[in-house]
């Protein structure tokens, strides 16, 4: 039988071709591809209800006239940059990054917001808040020390070695030198911030006031509760801060076991160097005529505007007399 020799050719490949390793290799690959997108960053838009702030966020919203720019911009052309947040347990969002946006939405009157939601477990999460954070034009020393402190304690549990209070000044810690090249801060004053922790929020909202030193409260922060305490009860009594050598002063003392009232009070009466001509008028007289919203930092330059008014005033009177 004469055979067909127009039929179609048949291609038979190799036995070890067909079950060539390269096979699962692209299995491999495919399900790889999938799991990366699976991972991707996901923007949407989420009801602001179902967003939670961040859990001990160190940094302060306030309705001040930035926020209101932000709400107006909004209004006019909508939220141009979204919020980070991650997915929680209970099906709502954790808020990571985008705090102030958040504010400004519901000021704005939206009730949802555009949002990019990251897989990322909870020290991922501190550190991307606290590095998105950083970016801000103005940060309070108290907001800087406690996310510094929150990051340094996050890169700790990721692996990193850190040391927060008990030395704060010349450790050579890995996580140091990172968050100081992160930050460009060095590794003596990130740890003079996370130091401010130590303090009572009372006497932490004066070095944010600028009423109180920085280096001075960073000793400070060394004395006990009941020490700091008295401090501010004689502070407030006395109207006045203790320099940075009384502080230190009374930093040794604390460590001695010897600072107590009478000592903190001997030491906080004394006249300082830069008081000698100074004139001092007592608070309580002219705290009637201060604006309640009026920063410490405030009342002096308020106190001689009126003067020179009130001198004013004056110099027309005895004009009209003459």
């Amino acid at each position: 039988m004469a055979t067909n020799k127009s039929a179609a050719k048949v291609d038979l490949k190799p036995f070890d071709e067909i079950f060539s390793p390269q096979k699962d290799d692209n299995k491999k690959s495919f399900f790889k591809t999938l799991e990366e997108e699976k991972h991707k960053d996901l923007t949407i838009e989420v009801s602001i209800s179902q967003i939670d702030g961040f859990p001990n966020h160190p940094f302060k919203v306030i309705n001040d006239d930035s926020m209101q720019e932000l709400v107006q911009s909004i209004k006019e052309n909508g939220l141009i940059m979204p919020a980070i947040v991650r997915k929680k347990d209970d099906g709502r969002f954790e808020l990571i990054s985008g705090h102030r946006r958040k504010m400004a939405c519901k000021l704005a009157g939206l009730e949802k917001m555009s949002v990019t939601v990251r897989e990322l477990d909870r020290d991922s999460a501190i550190i991307t808040m606290v590095d998105s954070n950083m970016q801000r034009d103005k940060i309070l020393p108290s907001e800087k020390a406690f996310a510094y402190k929150m990051r340094l304690e996050a890169m700790n549990r990721q692996g990193e070695r850190s040391d927060l209070t008990s030395s704060p000044l010349g450790t050579k810690l890995r996580s140091d030198e990172l968050l100081s090249e992160k930050v460009g801060e060095s590794r003596n004053q990130i740890q003079r911030y996370v130091r401010l922790t130590e303090l009572l929020p009372e006497i932490l909202k004066m070095v944010d006031e600028n009423t109180l030193g920085f280096r001075p409260a960073v000793e400070l922060s060394f004395l006990n509760i009941q020490e700091q305490q008295d401090l501010l009860e004689t502070m407030e009594s006395e109207e006045r801060t203790p320099s940075l050598a009384q502080a230190q002063r009374m930093k040794r003392l604390s460590a001695d076991g010897q600072l107590d009232m009478e000592a903190i009070f001997e030491i906080m009466t004394e006249e300082k160097p830069n008081e000698k001509e100074k004139f001092t008028i007592p608070r309580k007289s002219i705290e009637a005529y201060l604006p309640k919203n009026l920063t410490r930092d405030k009342e002096e330059e308020y106190v001689a505007k009126a003067l020179e008014y009130y001198h004013r005033h004056l110099e027309r009177q005895r004009g009209l007399e003459r």
